[in-house]
């Protein structure tokens, strides 16, 4: 039986509210594939290692959202660093090697956060965790519509970087062609370095808006990291707006299989769609042919 227009109208609304965030964390993951070509496998524990920071930050008296700006350039600092000093000297110059290094990478940051957090899963309470807007046809839960509004404004800002900007340009210029951008004076080496820290960055803002709707534990991140696998080769590997289209389109698609097929069916849709993206168009919405 087919549900009421207005059930699914409000249930596509939640999907983009939740979309936002998948988004958020897939366009970390797309911006290093298309600057360094690999898939970074630490993605989901960078994740989890965001929400714990978060976490403490609660636990110490600062709102998650206030936090979010400090730990974005704190794990922009420390991207910046894993790769300037761990991922770049211990890859010497192999794709294959990269990949090993942030799968080791995945592995050593749960394993700090099993040994200092324990495996046990918490959560937190604000005082706004439970508050709604209501439209009329819908409820929204406050936190996801911040979580939306922050996310998009963080896309357009990572957009306008990346066009408007000169690290922008050597960005694009090593992601492109890393020879020639070498042969005009860029350091690829320090773009690599960038490109991880924006990366962590952007997982840092993900984990602020999460943890007031989430919880958190060592292994958190691997669920949102498969899902942003997704998203990337649904809107093509290595294009931000791919990422930030396909991020919402991922997240109505679960929200209309969580109403049609129940709630523990309600991530079939999306991986229903990889295999679809997979068979018949393999470089995605936005992607290029090789």
């Amino acid at each position: 039986m087919l549900a009421p227009p207005d059930i699914v109208a409000a249930a596509i609304v939640n999907g983009l509210m939740t979309g936002a965030v998948y988004a958020l964390v897939a366009v970390g993951l797309t911006l290093v594939y298309g600057v360094l070509h690999i898939i970074n496998f630490a993605h989901g524990a960078i994740l989890g290692a965001a929400m714990f920071a978060a976490y403490v930050a609660y636990r110490a008296g600062v709102d998650p959202y206030l936090a979010m700006g400090p730990l974005a350039a704190a794990f922009f600092a420390l991207g910046y660093g894993v790769q300037r000093l761990i991922i770049g000297p211990a890859s010497h110059g192999e794709d294959r090697n990269v990949l090993l290094v942030t799968l080791g990478l995945s592995i050593v940051i749960e394993n700090l956060l099993l040994a200092v957090f324990s495996s046990d899963t918490r959560t937190i309470d604000v005082p706004y965790g439970f508050s709604t807007l209501d439209l009329g046809f819908v409820l929204l839960a406050l936190p996801k519509m911040v979580a939306f509004g922050v996310s998009c404004v963080v896309g357009a800002a990572l957009w306008a970087l990346l066009t408007a900007t000169d690290t922008g340009k050597a960005i694009r210029a090593v992601a492109k062609e890393r020879m020639g951008a070498t042969l005009v004076g860029i350091d690829p080496p320090r773009v690599f370095a960038v490109t991880f820290g924006i990366s962590a960055a952007c997982l840092a803002v993900a984990a602020c808006l999460l943890l007031p709707i989430y919880y958190v534990n060592p292994r958190v991140g691997e669920a949102y990291v498969l899902v942003a696998f997704t998203i990337v080769v649904l809107g093509g590997m290595g294009s931000i707006p791919g990422a930030m289209i396909g991020g919402l389109l991922i997240g109505v698609v679960e929200s209309l299989s969580g109403l049609f097929f129940g709630d523990s069916l309600g991530q079939l849709g999306i991986y229903l769609i990889f295999i679809l993206v997979l068979l018949l168009r393999p470089t995605g919405l936005f992607g290029a042919a090789a």
